[in-house]
């Protein structure tokens, strides 16, 4: 009988264990894989070695780690915050050795680089326990008749089968079978490669003394004084360059010529500019908050700010609020949820809160302690009242005033 579920399977003649795909086929014949454009081999871990990478990849698992992360309860007045277990091991510590934050910015730079980050819940009945990260280098993620399941073989300790109801899953993006992620490092190896070949010929070329790849011509009579000249040449510039010398003797008749481009024709700081605002449009984040600051005005960089929640943060907390709700409460538990507290990011200077937080009040919107909860400020007796100015009342109900009597006529307007 036909499975719907079942994925065909093709293969390779020249290889059978090779399946065939335009990446595996390239793979196959020694082309592609982590090797970039640029000539240089890109990893995870030398790709954090490009400062772009590193600045973004800490600043928003960072950000989103520091968010505040509460558990609710639907009631009839609204909801409620809880305070039981569960609130206790996501906002403070998800294990006996792992606290909340260090949990949530371990989980997301795993996301931000390989491309998934994987938690096990472990469970005692129907009540989560703790929460434990796993390292998304050893776990295979399998489908079958519609199924995930998660295989976790770390070395030296024994794989074990985990169901998908057991696992919080976060890619940065899955490929086409719903399977696999895609870590955007590795989708974009070039830039990235673009990036370390830049910074290791910047490298080198300091490690020269300033002074480019050469050429030196003159008459030499055999190979071996040719190679005794370049070797003397070397010297001499490696001791310049140590003892701070600005001058070289060259022998009569010899001669040396640039071989090469040398980082100014080459533009390599314009080049490292424009690999700054490459890494900022693969994490969409604005250009400021990856320290280039070159477009930066006082008016566009709180515009920056709103970009930075409306269109990046607000995305990744929509992603892992659903995916906690889902595997720690399951479809039918429509009751409770966790859900991420923005307004820390979006709290501005003293002067605009207090102005924001007057209007609120005034119009009926926040109550007074509502307004000193978001100032880390105690509760008032009377704080827990909406409120409204006496003067904003609908038309038609504001009192009437008495209208002065005119005098009639004839009579003194003395008294």
């Amino acid at each position: 009988m036909w499975n719907p579920f079942k994925r065909e399977s093709r293969a390779s003649i020249e290889s059978p264990t090779v399946a065939v795909s335009a990446s595996n086929f390239l793979e196959f014949f020694g082309i592609g894989g982590d090797l970039s454009v640029s000539g240089v081999t890109v990893t995870l871990d030398n790709a954090m070695g490009v400062p772009a990478v590193f600045a973004a990849v800490n600043f928003l698992s960072g950000t989103i780690a520091g968010l505040p992360l509460k558990h609710y309860k639907k009631t009839e007045q609204g909801r409620e915050e809880q305070k039981g277990e569960l609130s206790a091991i996501l906002s403070r510590a998800v294990n006996d050795e792992t606290s909340s934050f260090e949990w949530r910015k371990y989980s997301f730079e795993r996301t931000l680089t390989s491309g998934r980050q994987v938690t096990y819940i472990q469970r005692v009945g129907d009540r989560v326990v703790n929460l434990y990260p796993l390292d998304p280098a050893h776990v295979t993620v399998k489908k079958a008749s519609g199924l995930k399941t998660y295989r976790y073989a770390p070395p030296g300790v024994r794989a074990k089968i985990y169901k998908a109801a057991e696992i919080i899953d976060i890619p940065f993006c899955l490929k086409s079978d719903m399977v696999k992620a895609i870590s955007p490092i590795m989708t974009n190896k070039d830039t990235i490669g673009l990036a370390i070949a830049a910074t290791n010929y910047g490298s080198k070329f300091f490690l020269n003394g300033g002074v480019p790849p050469f050429v030196m011509t003159g008459n030499f009579t055999s190979g071996k004084g040719l190679n005794r000249a370049s070797e003397d040449l070397h010297d001499a510039i490696k001791k310049a360059s140590k003892e701070s010398r600005l001058a070289l003797t060259l022998p009569s008749g010899h001669d040396i010529k640039t071989l090469g481009i040398d980082p100014e024709k080459s533009q390599l700081v314009q080049l490292k500019k424009f690999i700054i605002e490459e890494v900022a449009r693969i994490y969409s984040l604005p250009p400021t908050f990856l320290q280039d600051l070159t477009r930066a005005t006082f008016s566009n960089v709180e515009q920056q700010d709103l970009h930075l929640v409306k269109h990046t943060i607000k995305r990744w907390v929509e992603q892992a609020e659903q995916e906690l709700n889902l595997k720690l409460f399951g479809r039918k538990n429509t009751d409770e949820y966790v859900e991420f507290n923005l307004d820390g990011l979006l709290r501005g200077d003293f002067k605009t809160r207090m102005e924001g937080y007057a209007q609120g009040i005034q119009n009926g919107v926040l109550k007074p302690n509502e307004a000193r909860r978001q100032e880390n400020r105690p509760d008032d007796p009377e704080g827990d009242h909406l409120m409204i100015q006496g003067a904003t009342v609908p038309l038609g109900s504001q009192p009437k005033t008495q209208q002065p009597v005119e005098p009639a006529k004839g009579e003194d307007n003395a008294t």
